[in-house]
């Protein structure tokens, strides 16, 4: 900058600094504007070329964070899955445990009163003779869809299922002092769901026994590759031994059971003592429903 007396102004020489030709372009200016003689114009090019290339790798990153973002959430998805098939073979309180590093021997332990229940399809052996393999399964199929829709209503927990055999425990793994009633409330719901599973043979409903007894028992976790919640104690083999020797579509309890129920909400009928294998001689009831 210089001044000049005689025209009373100042000269002034001075360089456009310009980011990108955005820029450039809205000032109304263009290239050739630019000094020749210095190095503008290539500061603007190369500006313009970084910033293109900012702007590409910006978007690259964007489309980047997008696609993790639709991998995480496929991931909490299956992760939700995955938990869900976890809950369907362990209690949901003890499956959590697992997860948070628990050892599954730390899962171990005595619940003080519960109540078995097992039940099997009658005359099983005679009804797969008469059916496809594929009928069969469709038919155990539809009888276990039927009772599990069943437990949560009635608070119990399916502990595991072999052919026929349907095995249910109630005041395990949450105590319940509830445990008889709620455990024979379930068994009247189950008698009542065969109705709505027929047998192809035939076309009539099938028909179960079931057996229950209540006691004392041990359970928790068992197995790596595919846990599985269980329990042992000798109410297990008493109330299998209820079902074994019980009646087509009858409640089998024994005395331990019995003698916890409000007999001014169940109607009990004394059966009278049974000849029991491996439990001798007992003393066992029916369970004809709840009065009204």
């Amino acid at each position: 900058m210089k001044p000049i007396s005689s025209l009373n102004c100042f000269c002034f020489l001075g360089t456009l600094v310009m980011s990108d030709l955005s820029v450039l372009f809205k000032a109304g200016l263009y290239l050739n504007d630019l000094s020749m003689h210095d190095s503008s114009r290539d500061l603007l090019l190369a500006g313009t070329q970084q910033s293109a290339e900012l702007k590409l790798a910006l978007d690259q990153e964007q489309q980047k964070s997008k696609i993790l973002e639709e991998s995480m959430q496929r991931l909490e998805e299956e992760r939700e899955r995955t938990a869900e098939l976890l809950y369907q073979m362990i209690p949901r309180e003890i499956a959590d445990k697992l997860r948070n590093g628990v050892p599954a021997e730390d899962t171990w332990q005595v619940f003080s009163s519960v109540s078995i229940l097992f039940s099997d399809m009658y005359q099983f052996v005679n009804i797969c003779e008469s059916l496809s393999p594929l009928e069969v399964v469709s038919l155990l199929n539809a009888m276990y869809v039927t009772f599990d829709q069943r437990t949560e209503q009635h608070h119990v927990y399916k502990v595991e299922t072999v052919n026929d055999n349907y095995m249910i425990v109630a005041g395990a793994p949450s105590p319940d002092p509830q445990h008889q009633a709620r455990i024979c409330d379930f068994a009247l719901s189950m008698i009542e769901g065969c109705e709505s599973v027929v047998q192809p043979a035939t076309g009539q409903h099938i028909e179960i026994r079931i057996g229950i007894h209540s006691g004392s028992i041990v359970g928790g976790v068992v197995g790596l590759r595919t846990p599985r919640f269980c329990l042992f104690g000798d109410p297990v083999n008493t109330a299998s031994r209820m079902m074994s020797s019980g009646v087509p579509m009858k409640i089998h309890i024994s005395f331990a059971t019995a003698e916890h129920l409000d007999h001014e909400v169940y109607d009990i009928e004394e059966r009278g003592s049974v000849e029991v294998k491996g439990k001798g001689t007992m003393k066992t009831y029916w369970v004809n429903g709840k009065r009204l």
